[in-house]
């Protein structure tokens, strides 16, 4: 009852004190820091119409070590189903784009577009890796890792790059000092940090979220490994 008086007798002195008090209001009405977001350099939101094709570039010489290109592509449609809302019928599985590599001997001669368009795609997120790394550190079972990536965004009908509009790609670096809770779990921790360092900006994605621990993209973030 106390809250409920002291609030009406704000009500009171605000209508009787006019347009004073609007200060006020619009403080009150300015979005928090938890609700602040990082407008996203392109919004897939508004595409969720258009059927995306995940295709990440795993080269040879990662062999078996890790099946990143399994991990990713199944951690970026998931994490487009959850921050985007896309439908997973607007998102070609990766079955389905297993299958079409397994029954193509000349699949590597095909571009990121002719994939996309075989499998009947409007556009394609690819995301090519550069740099795995992932050492036990001697005589403990604590792990050091990093991975690095670039990430594009094509049209397929035209051939253009819709994202990023200021650079070639968009590079991606992620890493961590310390896991000491496996191989596997170290893993998943570099995957779900990529997953969110590339998908980030394709939505408005809220401020306190848009940072992690694990990012390494910012200048000087090659000093964790010395």
């Amino acid at each position: 009852m106390k809250k409920l008086s002291v609030f009406l007798v704000l009500v009171v002195v605000f209508f009787q004190s006019g347009c004073k008090y609007g200060g006020i209001v619009s403080i009150l009405g300015t979005p928090g820091y938890h609700e602040i977001e990082v407008p996203a350099e392109y919004n897939l939101t508004e595409h969720i119409d258009q059927k995306i094709l995940v295709l990440v570039d795993q080269p040879g010489w990662l062999g078996a070590r890790a099946n990143l290109r399994y991990y990713l592509t199944r951690a970026i449609r998931k994490n487009l189903m959850e921050k985007v809302e896309i439908s997973s019928d607007y998102l070609v599985s990766y079955s389905e784009l297993f299958e079409f590599r397994s029954n193509k001997d000349d699949f590597s001669l095909f571009s990121p577009v002719q994939v996309g368009e075989a499998l009947d795609a409007n556009m394609v997120l690819l995301v090519v890796i550069e740099d795995y790394q992932l050492e036990k550190m001697a005589e403990t079972s604590y792990y050091k890792g990093f991975l690095s990536t670039r990430a594009v965004l094509l049209d397929v009908a035209s051939g253009e790059k819709l994202w990023p509009k200021s650079a070639r790609s968009r590079s991606i670096k992620v890493g961590f000092e310390v896991e000491g809770r496996g191989r596997e779990v170290a893993v998943a921790r570099l995957v779900a940090a990529c997953t969110h360092c590339t998908t980030r900006y394709l939505y408005n994605c809220r401020k306190n979220k848009f940072k992690i621990s694990e990012d390494r993209s910012r200048v000087g973030w090659e000093s964790w490994k010395k």
